[in-house]
């Protein structure tokens, strides 16, 4: 600092920015030849990114490898969010673990009671239905032969097609025996997959709180707030899509169920069913179901009754995708249908059907933990602005960080209204816990 004549201090020029240069390890010409703030930001955002695209990578391969246990627990948590509400309510008045099994039993004799229905209206209307069938098929090649369509397919093109069918079966029968000996071995991991998630479910149903509470007590003190509202937020958006398809479904399943009754289309019931299963599927089990309908339909009551049964479906489709899911699911499961879409879209890509199953409950748990997280992260901005308490400045009890799960700022329940409306449970109830 230099003086002037009449003794005031007076800055030399440039002493402040070689001072700054020298204390960053640099000088004045370095600061200079930084990049423009937008490239910065941009380069900041894009290694971000990056890192999120990496971990997410690492999650499916990691998915991929245990795909079994993955699977498993999946069901098991759903199972566990279906049948929770009845162990909650058996358990008022027993033992918790009878009324796991008592709860675990009522759901297989629900499963086993539909299925043995299918099977047994299959098999008591099969020779009736194949013979219509055969003649709904006559139909169709009569019309393709004599139809107004502008290409005619003769019976003659028709048998060369049928042969050509049975010689590819005839030279392919070596790789078809071997993809059915490796669907067997399919089939037997999903029994394997199935038996895990009884497992599972039985101990989330008895046990559930008392193994959230010891992980909870794992972690530091400072953690286990932000930990019991991101799970809270997690595991309530998860059991609200679980119940909220099964009753979606179950409406889908009835409204079909009576509408193909009223158009006297055979296997009503069974394929009602059928609509029901396909509906845990999002945006392929409904139009395959439709299909399957539309056939049978075809087969039995000819051309008109089939357009009129795809007509029907598709307005049950879009019933429920505008009434039914917003008023049950409310807020519990808020995305966007191109969200949705592109979720399942990719879930198939990556993981076949098991991916589109799971793609839309996962991605709506992220989402609910991310709100939870961002309204976390703008308390503490506020915190740290001059003139409030941080939440590590120990000023009075239940402000440090330390002081445990509920007691301190980072409570589950401020967390959750910081997370700008982020759903959660009104029953207190702790979140990978169902058995609260």
């Amino acid at each position: 600092m230099a003086r002037s004549d009449s003794g005031t201090p007076r800055r030399v020029a440039g002493t402040t920015a070689r001072r700054e240069g020298q204390d960053g390890g640099g000088t004045a010409s370095d600061v200079e030849a930084l990049p423009p703030v937008w490239l910065r930001r941009s380069a900041g955002w894009a290694w971000r990114l990056l890192i999120v695209g990496a971990a997410i990578v690492l999650v499916f391969l990691g998915m991929a490898r245990i795909q079994l246990v993955f699977t498993a627990v999946f069901l098991a948590l759903v199972m566990t969010a279906v049948t929770r509400p009845l162990t909650e309510l058996f358990a008022r008045v027993m033992h918790r673990g009878i009324a796991t099994a008592l709860s675990m039993l009522a759901g297989f004799a629900l499963f086993f009671g539909l299925l043995t229905y299918v099977v047994s209206s299959v098999a008591g209307q099969w020779s009736e239905l194949s013979k219509e069938f055969g003649a709904g098929i006559d139909k169709i090649l009569d019309y393709l032969e004599n139809g107004p369509l502008p290409v005619n397919v003769t019976s003659g093109q028709l048998q060369d097609w049928i042969q050509n069918g049975q010689q590819w079966v005839a030279e392919h029968g070596g790789d078809i025996a071997s993809q059915a000996a490796a669907s067997a071995g399919s089939i037997v991991e999903g029994f394997a997959a199935v038996a895990l998630a009884i497992f599972c479910t039985v101990f989330f149903l008895a046990s559930g709180a008392r193994m959230w509470s010891w992980f909870l007590e794992q972690l530091p003190g400072k953690d286990r707030g932000t930990w019991q509202a991101t799970g809270e937020v997690g595991w309530y958006t998860f059991s609200g899509y679980a119940r909220g398809t099964v009753l979606v479904a179950l409406a889908d399943g009835i409204l079909a169920g009576i509408f193909l009754a009223i158009l006297g289309v055979p296997l009503a019931a069974p394929l009602a069913v059928l609509i029901f299963i396909g509906a845990f599927i999002p945006l392929i089990g409904a139009p395959l179901a439709m299909i399957v309908a539309m056939v049978v339909a075809l087969a039995a009551d000819g051309l008109v009754i089939a357009a009129v049964v795809g007509v029907g479906i598709a307005a049950i489709g879009q019933l429920e995708g505008h009434v039914l899911q917003p008023l049950i699911m409310g807020k519990q499961v808020s995305l966007h249908p191109l969200v949705v879409g592109l979720a399942v879209t990719t879930g198939t890509i990556l993981g076949g059907i098991l991916g589109a199953v799971v793609a839309v409950p996962l991605l709506a748990v992220a989402w609910a933990v991310f709100r939870v997280l961002r309204g976390a992260g703008d308390r503490g901005e506020e915190d740290d602005e001059p003139g409030t308490l941080g939440a590590g400045d120990g000023a009075g009890p239940g402000t440090g960080p330390g002081t445990g799960p509920g007691t301190g700022p980072e409570t589950s329940s401020e967390l959750s209204s910081a997370s700008d409306g982020a759903a959660r449970p009104e029953d207190g109830s702790s979140p990978a816990a169902p058995a609260v």
